[in-house]
C-alpha cells in the first residue's frame, strides 16, 4: 500500500465521530494552554494524560490508544499557535517558542493591528501545519525503512545526539542543562534491573521497585512547579488587554506575509525533525532569515507583519517536524514529543520504525486527525480572537485550585498511591527552584525517558561485540552520530570563548 491509501485508511479513523470530538477538545484546550502565559504545550499535555486514560477505557487497545494521541496531539500543536495570543497582546510569551514573536506582534497591537496579527498568526499557523504534515506523510515511510537498518549501536548513539542536543541548546547555561541531562538519566536507573533482577536504588522501598512513574515527574515538574511560581511570584504588572481591531488580514498584509509564511514552514519543519531542536529555535531562526533578506531591515522590531507571519509559521512546523523521528525512530526531539510518547508507552505502542506496520492505525490515524485539527484551530481561531483575549484575565484564585486537582485526581488515578502523590509534591517544589535558577527541565524529562532506552541499546551492542567499546566507533553512522553530538556540545563553548552569546530558551 501506498501512503496515500494509508493516509485515506487514517481519514477513516479520523473521521470517526468520537475522534472528532477527541481532535476538537484537544485544539481547543491546548489553545487555552497556549494563551495562559507559562503553562505551555509540555505541562497542557502532561496534565491530560490521565484524562485520555479515563475517557478511553473501555475501548479495545488500538482504538483507545489512537484516540488519546489524536487529543493529545491537538494540544501540542493547539498551544504552538495559542502562545502567540499573550505575545501579541500583552507582551508575553504563552510558551517560549513565542518569544520571538513578541517583538513585532506587540507592536503591531499597540500600533491598532493586533486583530490583523493574530489572523495571520492563525493564517501562519495553518499552512505550516498543512506543510508539515504533508513533508511527514511522504517521508515517515523512507525514514522508518532507514531507521530499520539501525542497529543497537546505532540507536545508542542517536539517543546520545539527542540527549547533546537539548542540552547544548537548552536554558542560558550548558553545564546546567548537561547537569539535568545526568540527573534524568540516574533518575531512570532507579528501579528493578530487567537484566539481572537487582534492585538499583531503591533503599527497601516497594514503590521504587517498578521505578518512578513518568507521568507523575513530569505533571510534578511543569504543572505544580508552574502553581508554586504563581503563588509564590504574584506578578502585579499592567495587564490591560489591548484593543484587538480589524481580525482580518488586507490583501497587503496578505501578499507581504506570503513569502515569509512558506519560508518559515519549510525551515521549521526541517528544524524541527532534528532531535533536541524543536520550535523555539525554528522561530529564532526563521526571524533572522526574514530580518535578513528584508530591504529595510529597520522595520523589524517595530510592527513588521513578516516578524510575525515566519516564527509563527516556524514554530508551528517545527511541532509537525518533530513527530518525524518520535513515530519513525522512537527519538522524542522535544519535551513536549516525549510525554506524547510517554503516552503511546502507557496504551503498549512503541514508537519506532515498526509503529507503521504494527500500529498502522494509530500512526495514520494520527497524521490524518493533525490535518483535521489544523482545519478546526483556523475555523476556531479566526472568529474567537477576541475570545481567547479574555482567557488572560482568567482569576488566579480559580486557576490555581483547578491545576492542583486535575494533578492530584490525575497522578492517583494511574497506580492509586499515596507514595505517587508524595513524589508529585516534591517534584513540584523542585520544579520551581530549578527553574527559579536557570535549570532547563526539558533535559531532564528526555533524560528520564531515554535513559532506559539507552542503557538497553548499550548492554545490547556490547553483548554482540563481546564488551569491546568500539563497536560505537567502528559502526560508520554510529560514529557519525556521536561525532555530531560531540560537535553539538563543542560549538557553543567555542562560541562563548569568541564572546558569542548562546542563549535559546528552553524547548517546550
Amino acid at each position: 500500500m501506498s501512503a496515500i491509501q494509508y493516509l485515506g485508511d487514517g481519514f477513516l479513523l479520523a473521521l470517526q465521530w468520537q475522534n472528532l470530538i477527541y481532535a476538537f477538545v484537544g485544539v481547543l484546550i491546548g489553545t487555552a494552554v497556549g494563551v495562559l502565559p507559562g503553562i505551555g504545550p509540555m505541562s497542557g499535555v502532561a496534565l491530560l494524560m490521565p484524562v485520555t486514560a479515563s475517557l478511553t477505557s473501555g475501548l479495545p487497545p488500538e482504538d483507545a490508544a489512537a484516540s488519546a494521541i489524536i487529543l493529545l496531539a491537538g494540544v501540542y500543536y493547539g498551544a504552538m499557535y495559542g502562545g502567540s495570543t499573550t505575545s501579541i497582546l500583552l507582551n508575553t510569551p504563552g510558551e517560549s517558542s513565542s518569544v520571538v514573536t513578541t517583538l513585532d506582534g506587540y507592536q503591531m497591537a499597540r500600533q491598532g493591528r493586533a486583530g490583523t496579527a493574530l489572523s495571520i498568526s492563525a493564517i501562519g499557523s495553518f499552512v505550516a501545519g498543512i506543510v508539515a504534515l504533508i513533508a511527514l506523510v511522504f517521508l515517515a515511510d523512507p525514514l522508518s525503512d532507514l531507521a530499520l537498518k539501525f542497529g543497537p549501536a546505532e540507536y545508542f548513539s542517536l539517543m546520545i545526539l539527542g540527549l547533546c542536543a537539548v542540552s547544548g541548546l537548552g536554558g542560558k547555561s550548558m553545564t546546567k542543562a548537561l547537569m539535568m541531562t545526568v540527573f534524568g538519566l540516574l533518575l531512570a536507573t532507579i528501579g528493578i534491573d530487567s537484566v539481572s533482577g537487582v534492585a538499583r536504588f531503591t533503599y527497601d522501598i516497594p514503590d521504587l521497585y517498578q521505578g518512578l512513574e513518568f507521568l507523575t515527574i513530569a505533571v510534578g515538574l511543569f504543572a505544580l512547579g508552574e502553581v508554586f511560581k504563581t503563588i509564590l511570584e504574584t506578578d502585579k504588572a499592567n495587564t490591560d488587554i489591548i484593543k484587538v481591531g480589524r481580525v482580518l488580514p488586507s490583501v497587503a498584509d496578505l501578499k507581504q506575509s506570503a513569502a515569509p509564511i512558506a519560508r518559515g514552514s519549510i525551515l521549521g519543519f526541517f528544524i524541527g525533525v532534528l532531535p533536541g531542536a524543536g520550535a523555539t529555535l525554528a522561530s529564532f531562526f526563521a526571524y533572522i532569515l526574514e530580518k535578513k533578506l528584508s530591504k529595510d531591515p529597520s522595520r523589524f522590531g517595530k510592527g513588521a507583519i513578516e516578524g510575525v507571519a515566519s516564527p509563527e509559521s516556524a514554530n508551528n512546523a517545527a511541532s509537525g517536524g518533530a513527530m518525524v523521528p518520535l513515530l519513525t525512530m522512537g527519538i522524542p526531539g522535544s519535551g513536549t514529543t516525549a510525554i506524547l510518547m510517554g503516552a503511546l508507552l502507557m496504551y503498549n505502542v512503541q514508537p519506532g520504525p515498526l509503529l507503521f506496520t504494527d500500529h498502522p492505525q494509530v500512526a495514520w490515524g494520527l497524521i490524518a486527525s493533525m490535518f483535521i485539527g489544523n482545519v478546526m484551530l483556523l475555523i476556531l481561531n479566526m472568529p474567537l480572537v477576541k475570545v481567547f483575549a479574555k482567557i488572560i484575565e482568567t482569576p488566579s484564585e480559580y486557576l490555581i485550585p483547578l491545576i492542583i486537582a486535575i494533578s492530584v485526581f490525575g497522578v492517583y488515578a494511574v497506580q492509586i498511591s499515596t507514595f505517587d502523590l508524595v513524589l508529585l509534591v516534591i517534584c513540584g517544589v523542585a520544579g520551581y527552584f530549578l527553574s527559579k535558577n536557570d535549570f532547563p527541565l526539558a533535559p531532564l524529562v528526555l533524560g528520564l525517558v531515554l535513559g532506559p532506552m539507552i542503557e538497553n541499546n548499550m548492554r545490547r551492542a556490547l553483548t554482540t561485540s563481546n564488551g569491546d567499546f568500539m563497536i560505537f566507533i567502528n559502526k560508520p553512522i554510529s560514529a557519525v552520530f556521536l561525532g555530531c553530538a560531540l560537535l553539538w556540545l563543542i560549538i557553543p563553548i567555542l562560541l562563548k570563548k569568541r564572546g558569542k552569546q548562546v542563549v535559546i530558551s528552553e524547548e517546550a
